[in-house]
C-alpha cells in the first residue's frame, strides 16, 4: 500500500476513534452510552465521506476564493501551469483569495481534483521566483495527496470542539443526578478530546511542510527562492493589518497565518508547522546539496 493511503487511513481512523469516544460521553450525559456511540460513529462516517467529495468546495469558500483563468492572472496562472508541467501533474485550478495576508494553499481530493491558492497580498510581495517556490510547494502537496488528509482532519477537530463544548453546558443543565459526574466528565472531554484531536493534526501537518518544502524547491531547484518567501510571509502574517481568525484551519496554509502573533510560551507545542528559522536551516543545506552553496 503506498505510504500516502496507509497515511489517509490512520489519519480517519483516529479521528473517528475521538468522535467515538466523544460519544460516549454524550451518551453518558443522556443515560445510553451506545447509542451515543453509535450515533457519534454515524456522524463520523458521515463527516469523513462529506470531507472526502466537498473538502475543497468548504476550503474556497471559507478563505473566499475566486477561481481565475489565464487572462485574470496571467502572471500566477502561468507560474502554476509551467510548475504542474515540469511535476507531470494535471493542471490544478488556480485561486485568488483576499484573506489580508500573504499566503497560500491547496486543496482537493487529488491531482486531478486540485485547486491552488494565493492571497492578493502574497502575489503583492513577492517576486516571481519566490512565488514559484511557494506554488512549487503547494503541487507537492497536491502530489502527496497531502491536501485531503488535512482538509478532513480541519473538519472533524472544529466538529470535536463543537460536540465537547455543547456537551459541558447540556450537563450544566441536565436533570440527571449523578452528583456532578456528569459535569466532570463532559468538562475533562472538553479539555482532552480537541487536544487529542489536534495532535492528529499535528502528527501529519509538521513533517508534511517539511516534505513539501523538500519536493517543492527540488522541482525549482531555487531553495532559497522558498527560503526568502517563508521569511516574507511569516512578517506578513505578524502585522495588525492580519485579522485572520480560524485556529482550525491554520494547517491549510503554506506558513502559520497568525505569524508570531500567537506563537510564545505553550502554544509553541502545538504548532501547525515547522518554525520558519528551522525551515530555513533545511532549505540552505537542500541548496548546498542541489547547487554547492554553502550558507553560514
Amino acid at each position: 500500500m503506498r505510504l500516502w493511503r496507509l497515511r489517509t487511513l490512520s489519519m480517519f481512523a483516529a479521528m473517528t476513534l475521538i468522535l467515538v469516544v466523544v460519544g460516549w460521553v454524550v451518551g453518558f450525559l443522556f443515560g445510553n452510552v451506545w447509542t451515543g456511540m453509535w450515533v457519534m460513529l454515524a456522524i463520523a462516517v458521515v463527516m469523513n465521506l462529506a470531507s472526502y467529495f466537498f473538502s475543497k468546495k468548504m476550503a474556497l469558500s471559507m478563505n473566499r476564493v475566486r477561481l481565475v483563468t489565464y487572462d485574470e492572472e496571467p502572471r500566477l496562472y502561468s507560474i502554476v501551469q509551467r510548475l504542474a508541467d515540469r511535476a507531470g501533474l494535471p493542471m490544478p485550478e488556480v485561486g485568488i483569495s483576499e484573506m489580508p495576508m500573504p499566503n497560500a494553499f491547496a486543496t482537493g481530493r487529488g491531482p486531478k481534483d486540485a485547486a491552488v491558492v494565493a492571497t492578493r497580498p502574497l502575489l503583492n510581495m513577492l517576486t516571481d521566483e519566490e512565488l514559484e517556490g511557494v506554488m512549487a510547494h503547494e503541487l507537492s502537496h497536491v502530489k502527496n495527496r497531502d491536501i485531503l488528509v488535512m482538509s478532513v482532519a480541519s473538519t472533524m477537530a472544529a466538529m470535536v470542539s463543537y460536540i465537547t463544548r455543547m456537551a459541558v453546558w447540556s450537563s450544566i443543565f441536565s436533570d440527571e443526578d449523578n452528583g456532578g459526574l456528569g459535569f466532570a466528565i463532559a468538562l475533562l472531554a472538553d479539555v482532552t478530546m480537541p487536544i487529542a484531536a489536534m495532535l492528529v493534526q499535528l502528527g501529519v501537518s509538521r513533517n508534511r511542510e517539511y516534505l513539501a518544502d523538500e519536493s517543492g524547491a527540488r522541482l525549482t531547484g531555487k531553495p532559497m527562492a522558498l527560503a526568502s518567501a517563508l521569511r516574507t510571509i511569516e512578517s506578513g502574517c505578524s502585522t495588525n493589518y492580519n485579522t485572520y481568525d480560524n485556529p482550525s484551519a491554520a494547517n491549510m496554509w503554506i506558513s502559520n497565518p497568525f505569524g508570531k502573533k500567537r506563537m510564545s510560551g505553550l502554544v509553541n507545542l502545538f504548532r501547525t508547522h515547522p518554525s520558519t528559522e528551522d525551515r530555513i536551516e533545511r532549505l540552505k543545506k537542500l541548496d548546498t546539496e542541489i547547487n554547492g552553496i554553502t550558507h553560514y
